[in-house]
């Protein structure tokens, strides 16, 4: 039987639906799980003083940033939850739950008492929610990056998972908005007060919109006709994890793909922002406005790197991208540091720097761009590396250990490096060392995955599919 063929018999009703509809259904939710996650980071410079109280500004920094990376530590413990949920139920039931579990954790930071109010007890419980928060983005992208791929025609799969690539920074832009937006209805003590609990509050509307339009999406064909088929897993943690020729996969696509990646992401976004705010003194609403604005004039290029990445493959494009990050980081933050005037001397010690504001935005545009290349085609080259019954395990695993760990810790670590060193650029080795590393081990191990034809397995056909083979050289 051809593929149109069992295309055509899996889950018909689910054809009802045209692929902007799922595309749309897909990322409203995980953009808002992202949403929920980076409202954490970008109100950071309030829950410092508020849940971990110091005389050094710098140390209750750290202190956020280190309750800010639990979420991203337990993120792979997410992945195996999640996604064995995903393998063995379905993959809308399990991006349900996750939608479920972050909205409701992220719900009660915004209602949770302050250390002036209850102690240690305050940091304990923001700990606590932010453990929940990661376990449930764990097993968010691979839902609803797989959801996407299962329902995409071969050869323009990069370009519709793409949009979901866009998730996570559409997702940080809305946060910076919103927070944008909280801080200029008020004054800076009316904020402190009350107002950073409104972007953690607001969360649980766009929770309940994504809730509803989730509910109405059906099982993908292909996993709907692969548990038909019975081909499905009945154990796929021990299938996925269960033999030394799945973790060389594993291995090579993190340490080739997804650690460079993460790295390339949270430092062209996020590292970016703390430098400008933290490190070169520019004023809260400046360095949010550089960089949403930067975020807004790069994310369209998502969507262009994920269409290209069809015509010539995934590699090139990640490995291209990875490449301009280590070329160019230290010149980038230089041009930054230029762009910034300290204050005059003698000036109120908290008196913001002066800013270029077109040079920075173009600055951290590039940032971003870079950022586009590495994570636009990652979708569809996870979803053709790993085969169907055990494709949300395998796949959420090595991306969310890249971006959990050697992504998400790197705030917490260039801001420790710099604490030592007062040195924005010293830093910058940890990201470098990432990234030269994933393109050593990706320009030699892995192998290109754009004409993987995924429904070959399911027909029965054994073809690039299989993890040894779409992997690895």
């Amino acid at each position: 039987m051809s593929s149109s063929a069992l295309r055509a018999g899996a889950g018909s009703s689910a054809y009802h639906y045209s692929m902007a509809q799922i595309i749309a259904a897909a990322s409203a939710g995980t953009m808002i799980e992202w949403y929920d996650f980076y409202i954490f980071g970008s109100m950071a410079f309030v829950i410092n003083q508020l849940f971990f109280p110091s005389n050094d500004n710098l140390a209750s920094l750290l202190a956020t940033l280190a309750a800010y990376a639990t979420g991203f530590m337990v993120r792979p413990f997410g992945a195996l939850v999640f996604g064995r949920i995903g393998d063995l139920v379905g993959r809308k039931y399990a991006f349900i739950v996750t939608v479920t579990v972050m909205g409701g954790a992220t719900f009660l930071i915004g209602l949770l008492p302050t250390y002036q109010q209850i102690g240690a007890l305050a940091p304990a419980i923001l700990v606590l929610l932010r453990l929940l928060q990661g376990l449930a983005l764990g097993g968010e992208y691979g839902g609803a990056a797989v959801y996407v791929a299962e329902h995409a025609p071969d050869g323009k799969r990069g370009f519709y998972t793409s949009w979901i690539q866009t998730t996570a920074t559409v997702g940080l832009f809305v946060s910076l908005v919103v927070v944008l937006a909280t801080r200029l209805s008020m004054s800076a003590a009316d904020l402190q007060a009350y107002g950073w609990r409104i972007p953690f509050l607001l969360s649980i509307f766009l929770v309940a919109i994504s809730l509803y339009i989730r509910w109405r999406l059906r099982e993908t064909p292909l996993f709907a006709r692969l548990k038909e088929s019975g081909r499905s897993s009945t154990r796929p943690l021990k299938d996925s994890l269960g033999s030394w020729r799945s973790w060389k996969v594993i291995l090579t696509v993190l340490f080739g793909a997804t650690a460079g990646q993460a790295v390339v992401w949270y430092a062209g976004q996020f590292y970016a922002l703390t430098v400008l705010q933290s490190q070169l003194h520019v004023g809260l609403v400046e360095a949010n406005t550089i960089v949403a604005i930067a975020l807004l004039l790069a994310t369209p290029f998502f969507i262009v790197f994920g269409w290209l990445s069809d015509r010539i493959g995934r590699k090139k494009i990640i490995m291209a991208g990875l490449a301009l990050a280590l070329i160019t980081y230290v010149p980038l933050y230089s041009i930054m540091s230029l762009a910034v005037t300290p204050p005059p001397a003698g000036s109120p010690a908290n008196t913001p720097a002066t800013a270029n504001i077109p040079v920075l935005t173009i600055v951290v545009f590039l940032q971003v761009l870079y950022v586009t290349m590495v994570y636009g085609p990652i979708a569809a080259f996870l979803v053709e590396t790993f085969p169907a019954k055990i494709r949300y395990t395998s796949l959420s695993l090595p991306y969310h250990l890249g971006n959990g760990w050697f992504g998400g810790l790197l705030p917490l670590i260039c801001t420790a490096i710099y604490a030592s060193s007062h040195s924005i650029y010293l830093p910058l080795i940890y990201p470098g060392a990432v990234a030269l590393i994933s393109l050593i081990v990706g320009g030699l191990f892995l192998k290109e995955s754009h004409h993987v034809r995924i429904w070959d397995e399911v027909e029965g056909v054994e073809g690039r599919g299989t993890p040894a083979r779409a992997a690895t050289a």
